[in-house]
Formats: C-alpha cells, structure tokens, sequence
C-alpha cells in the first residue's frame, strides 16, 4: 500500500498535548481502513478490515 496515494483525514479526536502531538490519521478505502501516526507519515500504517474498524468505531460511539 502506498502510503502517498491514499487520502488522509486527521482523527478529531487528537489531541496537541505540548508538543507531542498525539493524532492519527485513517484513510478509508472500499474493504480497508488504514490508520497511522501523524508524526510519522511515512511510517508503519496499521490496516484492518473496514467492517471491523466500523464496529470499532461504533463500539467507541456508545460507550
């Protein structure tokens, strides 16, 4: 996966804690959702099914 090719969105969630800077980005496409830290855009990216990232992301809605 190309890291460059995909479109990243920054988790409204981050934080600017001082100057960490804790954020992630996910980029979603048609089967996956990939996940990486900000800081390191070219670094790993973590990648899951995207019926499991919904779930997550659902899971964390309510509570």
């Amino acid at each position: 996966m190309e890291n460059s090719r995909l479109t990243w969105r920054k988790s409204s969630y981050s934080g600017n804690a001082g100057d960490k800077g804790d954020c992630v980005e996910v980029a979603g496409m048609p089967e996956i959702a990939a996940v990486r830290d900000s800081k390191n855009p070219t670094g790993d990216v973590l990648t899951f099914p995207a019926d499991a990232w919904t779930g997550f992301l659902q899971a964390n809605q309510t509570g």
